[in-house]
Order: C-alpha cells, then sequence, then structure tokens
C-alpha cells in the first residue's frame, strides 16, 4: 500500500539489490487495472526462449488482480490472474491487453500464481492457491493455462485459507526432490499465520507428497507468505513477511510498518529416515558483519553477563552459540528499560522457545507477547544457534 501503513491499495512495488542486503527503492511497478482493483501477489520469471512473444529474455510478471469492490458486495466472482511485462530489466511494466490469461472458474479464494518453467515438459508450471487447495496449471506461453491437478484434500494444516504457495526441486545426494510451500492463515503452530510445506515428486501435471508428515518452514510468528527467487541457479534463496495477520495492522511501529525477513539458502537435510527443508542465512550476510568477538570454553552454572564484552552497535548483531551438551540454556535481550527478549532451549520437552512476554510494549495484542516454541528437529549431542537480532527484529536459526 502505498498511501499507508494497513492493508489497501494494493499494487505491486519494487526494490532492486546487488547483494540481497543493500536494497534501493523503485517506483511502483504494476499499478491496478481499474478503480476498485488492487494487484495482489504473485511472481516474475525470465522468459529466456520468448515463449509469450514479448521479447527474448523479457521478464514476466503473473499476478492476481482482485476486485475490492465485488468482493465486498458479492455480486460476483473478484480474483483472476494476469501478466504485464518488461523488456527493460524490469524498470518498467506494461499490462498484457488481453489479461485475464487465467479467468476464475467459480473459486472465492483463486491467488497468488507462483509459476516456473518446467524443462522435461518444455513448458511453463503454475502453482496457485484455490480455497484451501493448490491446483497445478501449465500452458506453453504464459497466456493460454491447462488445469493439471489439484492437491491438499486431508494432507497438510486446514485451520484457513491456503495462500501465497511455491513449487520448486532441490537436490539431496544427486536425487531431485521437489518442495511445496504453502501459508496458512490462521491455523499455523504458534497461531495466526505460518508457512508449511510438503517433499515430494512432481512430474510436470501431480504433485506426490513422500508422507503426510505436517512439517513447518519456521515455528516462529513473523514468517508468513514466504516464497524463492526465481533466476538463481542451483540456490534456492527464500524471504518471507515478517509479520502475522493477528496483529499485523495493529503493531505500534512508526513510520513504518513490518518488513522481510533476511533471505535465506533452503536446503535439504536428512533426519532419521525424513528429509526436512532447512533454512541459513544467505552468505552475503557475512559482508556486512563487523569483526567478531570470540568467547571460548566457558562453564556457566547461573548467570553470565556478556553486557561488558560486547561493544554496543546499533542493536544489531549477530550471536553464533554453540554448546557442550543439551542441557537447558536461555539467552536473554535486555535494555536500560527493562525490556527482556529471552530464546532459549528446555531439555524436559526437547524444544526451543522465543518468549516476549516481556519485551517491550505487547499490549497491542495479547498473541503477541507470548512464549513462542519449535521442537527441536536434530538429534546431535551439541546444540547450536544463530541469531541474528536488528534494530527491531530477531531470527533465531537451531542446529
Amino acid at each position: 500500500n502505498p498511501f499507508g501503513w494497513a492493508w489497501d491499495n494494493m499494487q505491486w512495488g519494487h526494490a532492486v539489490s546487488p547483494d540481497m542486503v543493500h536494497w534501493t527503492e523503485l517506483p511502483v511497478a504494476i499499478h491496478p487495472h481499474s478503480a476498485g482493483d488492487m494487484v495482489y501477489s504473485g511472481s516474475a520469471v525470465v522468459d529466456k526462449n520468448n515463449t509469450a512473444g514479448f521479447g527474448k529474455d523479457a521478464l514476466v510478471a503473473i499476478y492476481t488482480y482482485h476486485n475490492k469492490k465485488i468482493e465486498d458486495e458479492k455480486t460476483g466472482l473478484h480474483q483472476y490472474q494476469g501478466i504485464a511485462y518488461s523488456t527493460d530489466e524490469g524498470k518498467t511494466w506494461a499490462k498484457y491487453e488481453k489479461n485475464p490469461v487465467l479467468p476464475n472458474p467459480g473459486i472465492w479464494d483463486f491467488r497468488d500464481p507462483k509459476v516456473q518453467w518446467f524443462e522435461a515438459g518444455k513448458k511453463w508450471v503454475m502453482t496457485l492457491a484455490t480455497k484451501d487447495r493448490i491446483t497445478f496449471y501449465s500452458s506453453p506461453n504464459l497466456k493460454q493455462w491447462t488445469k493439471e491437478s489439484e492437491f491438499g484434500e486431508k494432507l497438510g494444516a486446514h485451520g484457513g485459507v491456503w495462500e501465497c504457495p511455491d513449487l520448486f526441486s532441490l537436490d539431496f545426494n544427486g536425487q531431485k526432490k521437489w518442495v511445496l510451500l504453502v501459508s496458512i492463515n490462521p491455523g499455523g503452530p504458534n497461531g495466526g499465520s505460518a508457512t508449511q510445506y510438503f517433499v515430494g515428486h512432481f512430474d510436470g501435471k501431480t504433485f506426490t507428497p513422500d508422507n503426510m508428515d505436517l512439517r513447518w518452514v519456521d515455528y516462529g510468528s513473523d514468517d508468513y507468505a514466504g516464497v524463492t527467487f526465481s533466476n538463481t541457479g542451483n540456490r534456492k534463496v527464500f524471504m518471507g513477511w515478517m509479520s502475522n495477520w493477528e496483529y499485523a495492522e495493529v503493531v505500534p511501529t512508526k513510520n513504518w510498518r513490518s518488513a522481510n525477513t533476511i533471505p535465506r539458502d533452503l536446503k535439504l537435510v536428512k533426519v532419521g529416515n525424513d528429509l526436512v527443508l532447512a533454512s541459513t542465512p544467505v552468505k552475503e550476510l557475512d559482508a556486512i558483519t563487523g569483526k567478531p568477538v570470540t568467547l571460548q570454553n566457558i562453564s556457566i552454572n547461573g548467570d553470565y553477563d556478556l553486557s561488558g564484552k560486547i561493544m554496543p552497535y546499533k542493536g544489531k548483531y549477530m550471536v553464533d552459540l554453540q554448546t557442550a551438551g543439551t542441557d537447558d540454556f536461555a539467552l536473554h535481550l535486555t535494555n536500560a528499560k527493562g525490556d527482556d527478549l529471552v530464546i532459549g532451549y528446555e531439555k524436559a520437552s526437547n524444544s526451543f522457545y522465543v518468549d516476549r512476554t516481556k519485551s517491550g510494549d505487547v499490549s497491542f495484542k495479547p498473541i503477541f507477547g507470548k512464549k513462542i516454541v519449535a521442537p527441536r528437529v536434530a538429534t546431535s549431542s551439541n546444540i547450536s544457534l544463530k541469531v541474528i537480532i536488528d534494530v527491531a527484529s530477531a531470527e533465531v536459526f537451531a542446529d
């Protein structure tokens, strides 16, 4: 929303970065089609083979346009898929004159297209959120789309509508596996918004999961609607929206509201007999870290004060913690006001937690000021924890 800090007037913003760390905001890329329309989520691809006819290597954005007036009045279907294209590396965008490319077949929630080139079938594949399901479509040219299959009945979490899906392949020991991300709201493991995932096989038409387990990309309460970038080679780089629909519009920040998570590299790791999706901060963050302070072989029985050992730096830190064993521990982030954000591990429940109960002003919504819990997945005898602290956020990566 270019005109305020609350949800409304949805348009496609645009920012560019040479390293995923330093960003420059550009003018709005895609404006609404007409009065009453909004431009919802979607994705963008590089059309290297000029399948759409907009030019070789044209950028093509695939998005949902949403008519708020029709939605409010319930006078018809209000979500369709359209495309826009750019032939100047994204500086300017033009809407396709024959939109919509995918009309609504009669579904109230019909949105958030994630599109990719499926090389084995020489076609484009769209992963679309449809109510509490995912529907797969295919196209030779990004303009004409054919329904292939649906996924999700009696699988995963169904506490709310499914949104912002993503489908991508990852290599594991020479084997190609497919990962399907699905955001859901409400129904997350700690309340409100969250993103679940499935690992399995995709043949260009149908996604088949390896198992029926319910798994979450992130147990934190503030990582929603994240998807991966396209055109990144063998890397799968993921960014999410750092908020939760339970309180997104009432967070008492000034001059801004909400942010994105730091970029993460995604990979599959083996835990027992299962493949699990792991996230690690991108290596590009190393370029902005200062000289490290290393404390080794510390035996702690009770409290250990770090305030005199680490120089204050505008509230920004990256903390790497390695433990010898799996006993309980807690890291307290405090300030002169008495605010206290607690990050720790409990052996009895074999779980990590972030406790925001006393982290500052949490009065705006009870669900914000709570203890957020994540089960430990790794089975190693030692625990590793990376905490990235910005002025108004903390992101925790375990094991």
